[in-house]
């Protein structure tokens, strides 16, 4: 047996209960995650213990979230995807009319009482995963051989990508974007009209930018954040300072500045930036490593669940795979000055009970495609089967 060989067995879930590596990846990032916000939010409030505290309710829900989402089978919300997706349309329209503004964007719905309020975007993923995913896994084939098949997802994606339009949520539109093309990539459509699909979309977003005087004042300072930095390139020049004091192997946890009232947001959108100040670059790669551990075993559940005739759940794992791999891209590209800023968490670290909900809830799906994979290895047959399935035995 070669090195290679032994090396690709000893790594190897196959023998196991269920996938680790995914797990270790989670839990890791969780830990961290509750660390960091522990760590940015002190002296924001006058009890400094208030975000940890929080969060950590926020990850055991989370955690709920994910055991619920395990125990449930996946037909269930195969054979209600249209269903889930009318509701977060439903939600997102709601947002609009009674949602709660926050620096000029409807994005929350206020619940009664001590509840946290509720980011209908994030929830919004879930639906439009689970109907993605149904409608390719019923026409594989005709997404395969007919290349006009695919404007019927796309079609859809109009309706929220739409709605948060008018929010406005920019950064959640290009997720859901990103999320659909990639489902649509995997499922085998086009490659020429996805390429040309992506390239009116980019003229469209570059449209937006140019109506919208806050957008194009955001490209601008991302370009040059030196030129305003104490207006329009405050937070970014702040974010740029954290990594440059964090150098190789940081100034140690709990003693970043820029967290102290100098960078906006240092517990929810640019916690990056305060991994890389105190855990330093070593930090910040080793984050980037997690996360792409954590999106290559998406990508392999969901492709081992395709080989076995699980479409409805490889697909699902393919859209989950790509929304954490965009939200995660794009936040830690906007701390680090890549691209302009949005107002997107990252993933299992930043502070956010709608955000670590709706991941909890991703990952207990791709848990539970994974558990379906390994215990029906060979699907034999299935009331959504396509004309393209016997092609996967």
């Amino acid at each position: 047996m070669s090195r290679r060989q032994r090396f690709l067995n000893a790594i190897s879930t196959k023998n196991l209960p269920c996938d680790v590596w995914l797990i270790v990846a989670v839990v890791t990032l969780a830990g961290l995650g509750w660390v960091m916000v522990s760590s940015a939010s002190v002296g924001l409030l006058e009890n400094s213990y208030y975000y940890s505290r929080q969060h950590a309710l926020f990850l055991l829900v989370s955690g709920s979230a994910c055991l619920f989402m395990l125990c449930v089978p996946l037909e269930a919300w195969r054979q209600n995807a249209s269903l889930i997706l009318v509701a977060s349309i439903f939600m997102l329209v709601m947002v609009l009319l009674v949602g709660q503004e926050v620096n000029g964007s409807k994005r929350w719905i206020s619940l009664p009482g001590p509840l946290p309020s509720l980011q209908i975007s994030e929830l919004g993923k879930v639906g439009l995963i689970f109907y993605m995913a149904a409608f390719m896994s019923r026409f594989t084939y005709e997404l395969r051989t007919r290349a006009f098949s695919m404007w019927r997802p796309i079609a859809v994606l109009a309706v929220p990508a739409g709605l948060l339009f008018f929010a406005p949520d920019f950064g959640g539109m290009v997720v859901y974007t990103v999320c659909v093309i990639g489902m649509l990539m995997m499922s085998g459509a086009s490659m020429v009209l996805l390429i040309g699909s992506g390239g009116v979309l980019a003229f469209g977003a570059v449209m937006m930018v140019v109506m919208e005087p806050y957008r194009l004042a955001r490209w601008t300072s991302f370009l040059d954040p030196w030129a305003d930095q104490f207006a329009t390139g405050y937070q970014l020049t702040q974010a740029l300072i954290a990594f440059g004091r964090g150098h190789i192997s940081g100034t140690g946890l709990g003693n970043s500045v820029q967290k102290l009232h100098y960078l906006p947001e240092a517990h929810t959108d640019f916690i990056f930036a305060v991994i890389a100040e105190e855990l330093g670059m070593i930090g910040a790669v080793c984050v980037v490593a997690l996360f792409t551990l954590f999106v290559t075993r998406a990508m392999l559940i969901g492709r081992k669940a395709e080989l076995a005739g699980h479409l409805f759940g490889a697909y699902v794992s393919y859209g989950i795979g790509f929304i954490i791999a965009a939200q995660a891209f794009i936040n830690m590209a906007v701390s680090s000055g890549l691209l302009p800023t949005k107002g997107l968490t990252l993933p299992l670290i930043s502070y956010g009970g709608s955000s670590l909900l709706v991941t909890g809830m991703m990952i207990g799906l791709l848990l539970r495609v994974d558990a379906e994979t390994r215990h029906r290895p060979r699907r034999a047959s299935t009331p959504y089967k396509s004309r393209f399935e016997p092609r996967l035995s």
